[in-house]
């Protein structure tokens, strides 16, 4: 062989390994301290128009607005239904929780005295990313079991540091509950509510301070970061807030237009500051995949104590849009482009996107109804989801296929806003030219109506329910 061809077949080989490399940062495949870090930032009760970005006029979210302007803004984003402990199944098991049983037409949540919680044969994306040596930590609000077997320590995650339930539990004052929220926020105070706090097994504070927790939380999320800047790491920070109670610590208290709530939002932003900064301090952040979003909507019936959907109707607790789309950021400076995305996408995508970024094959024995983002966040290309179920409980109530949502009950959260209601037509709306779902147009098309009605079929033709996890109390 020539000198000549032995230097053509270096460079091919040099360029094959190049593309090799291009395409494993595209695509996922990749191996060693290369496999990106990942942050997942979850709100609480967040309403889709409560952040700057997403358009409210008065609640200042400067590091979100930014996150949002560096990366990419998610305008169809979903959750995987509309209260807390079945969002949050869905989210780190990849799954409707009416797979893993973690809905219930009994008890929408879970409860200090529920004897269940996640079932051990689900897989957690904690337990997905131990596969490929990372590093795990679940800061904030956990919500799917508060006994010891069911806690992120078992579930996948080496951390824990948060409460294990809503932060309105274990409530000590007299009152009836609704009675309660009557007060003026000045006396409702921390103290009420008996809410312990944990750090991985054991209870270290009880009652919790709320006051300070939404910084504490953010802080031990940059202080595992900085610990465990060698990658990879998944940080999995659930806030409780702006769930009510609303407590804010006293450097944000009074900062906002808006009000206590606005307080609370601007401090859960300081806090994505922070981390954002940590990443770029530690020279990660282009390693690193950072989300944003929110469990589910707003709880609207307690008025200015609860958040705005913006343009989108209803709320927490309903199968309408303000319910269940979130307001979503992606963020990662080298790999993903400032971008407004109008494709559809769900918290469940992050267990299959997240997998195959860190190279995790799906676990083969389940339904995973995830699917893996990464032409959308990478490329900009077609997002490979197409439908959206839409689940009360253990019910459907409705379903999204493309631009076209078909409600087939109504019902308002909580007993607000309207009663249950069957519709033997369904109602349908184009959430493209109509996302406030004002405008029925099922006269119009039969044709949609059918093709959702066949996607039902199929859905439920090979849905396994899994044993409810949520109806049992002591």
């Amino acid at each position: 062989m020539s000198f000549q061809q032995s230097r053509h077949h270096v460079m091919g080989y040099l360029l094959f390994l190049l593309f090799f490399a291009t395409s494993s940062m595209l695509f996922g495949q990749r191996t060693g301290p290369d496999k990106p870090n990942f942050v997942i930032i979850f709100a609480d009760d967040l309403g889709y128009g409560d952040l700057g970005v997403f358009g409210h006029p008065t609640i200042k979210t400067p590091n979100l607005d930014r996150m949002a302007y560096e990366g990419q803004k998610w305008t169809n984003f979903y959750v995987g239904a509309s209260v807390c402990t079945p969002s949050r199944a869905a989210l780190l098991t990849g799954r409707l929780p009416i797979r893993s049983g973690m809905a219930s037409n009994t008890h929408r949540v879970l409860f200090p005295d529920s004897k269940n919680g996640l079932p051990a044969e689900e897989v957690t994306l904690a337990e997905q990313l131990k596969k490929a040596g990372y590093a795990t930590a679940c800061i904030g609000k956990w919500h799917l079991g508060h006994k010891k077997q069911y806690l992120p320590t078992n579930n996948g995650f080496d951390y824990y540091f948060g409460i294990p339930y809503s932060n309105d539990m274990d409530r000590l004052q007299g009152d009836e509950y609704k009675n309660y929220w009557q007060r003026p926020n000045d006396s409702i105070k921390t103290e009420h509510f008996n809410v312990p706090l944990f750090r991985n097994t054991e209870i270290v504070e009880r009652p919790a301070n709320q006051n300070t927790i939404t910084t504490r939380y953010s802080d031990e999320a940059v202080s595992y970061i900085r610990k465990n800047k060698e990658g990879p790491f998944l940080v999995y920070l659930a806030h409780n807030l702006p769930h009510i109670p609303l407590f804010a610590s006293e450097a944000f208290l009074g900062t906002s237009g808006r009000g206590l709530y606005g307080d609370v939002v601007q401090e859960i932003d300081d806090g994505v500051g922070k981390i954002l900064r940590a990443l770029k301090e530690e020279g990660i952040a282009d390693n690193t995949i950072v989300v944003f979003t929110s469990d589910n909507g707003p709880w609207l019936p307690f008025g200015l104590n609860g958040g705005s959907a913006g343009l989108l109707r209803a709320g927490k607790g309903t199968t309408w849009e303000g319910g269940m789309r979130e307001p979503t950021i992606f963020w990662s400076p080298a790999k993903i482009k400032p971008a407004v995305i109008s494709e559809l996408g769900s918290t469940m995508d992050l267990f299959t996107t997240f997998s195959s970024l860190a190279g995790v094959p799906l676990p083969k024995d389940r339904e995973i109804d995830g699917v893996n983002l990464s032409p959308t966040l990478f490329e900009e290309r077609e997002s490979p989801r197409k439908n959206m179920f839409y689940y009360r409980g253990t019910d459907l109530y409705a379903v999204r296929l493309n631009n076209y949502k078909a409600h087939f009950v109504t019902q308002g959260a909580y007993g607000q806003f309207g009663a249950k209601e069957k519709h033997e037509t369904p109602i349908l709306y184009d959430l493209e030219k109509d996302p406030s779902e004002q405008f029925d147009v099922a006269e119009k098309h039969p044709e949609i109506i059918a093709k959702i009605n066949t996607l039902v079929s199929e859905h439920q033709k090979k849905l396994v329910r899994g044993k409810d996890q949520l109806a049992d109390r002591e």
